[in-house]
């Protein structure tokens, strides 16, 4: 059975409210309502009243089950539009429609097609063996209370490494680097006698 309710003279512009009725089709009423309350758009209240509204002729003039109710249609016709105008520059009047827009939703019920969540079912009764009785229970609780707490004291503390000492550098490098060095201090020395011998020779 179809039930219908409508809203005439909504002042919001028709092509904004066909974005919201587009999106409500041949959902259940429930979830058309909770999807226009995390709208976005304006028009998605004015949408949710119409929808509402629908629900109750329903229910109060029809007796349908609320639950068995899906939205089979959205009409939104466009209403009278009201036509004022702004000044702008060199006396010219720029025209503005304030449009306006009537509403109709269709409710249907469908018993039966409305998806309802199951029931939670009785939990399996566990077997007598792996439940601890309340005097088990009750002697576990009192070995933990008279257990002391851990400290860090108490915890295992991991052995130190042992540094590894640096081994020694090889016999064979020792007299190759003792050489390089007194090789260096010889060029040192030529070079500091040769610096003596210009400065005799410019003293004479």
């Amino acid at each position: 059975m179809e039930v219908q309710a409508k809203a005439k003279w909504v002042r919001t512009s028709p092509r904004k409210v066909r974005l919201v009725a587009r999106t409500l089709r041949d959902l259940p009423v429930s979830e058309a309502l909770v999807a226009c309350s995390f709208m976005p758009k304006a028009a998605a209240r004015d949408v949710a009243k119409v929808i509402r509204s629908a629900q109750a002729n329903a229910e109060n003039n029809f007796n349908l089950v609320k639950d068995d109710l899906v939205i089979k249609d959205i009409r939104v016709e466009p209403g009278p539009m009201l036509k004022r105008g702004q000044p702008r520059a060199m006396g010219r009047l720029f025209s503005i429609f304030k449009r306006t827009s009537h509403i109709t939703a269709i409710v249907e019920d469908r018993p039966g097609t409305v998806k309802r969540r199951t029931a939670a079912l009785p939990r399996a009764p566990q077997p007598a063996a792996s439940r601890p009785t309340p005097a088990a229970a009750a002697a576990a609780r009192a070995a933990a209370a008279l257990t002391p707490a851990t400290t860090e004291s108490d915890e295992p503390v991991a052995p130190a490494r042992p540094k590894k000492a640096k081994a020694a550098p090889p016999a064979s490098k020792a007299p190759a680097e003792g050489k390089k060095t007194e090789a260096k201090k010889t060029e040192a020395k030529k070079k500091d006698d040769g610096k003596k011998d210009t400065k005799e020779k410019k003293s004479k």
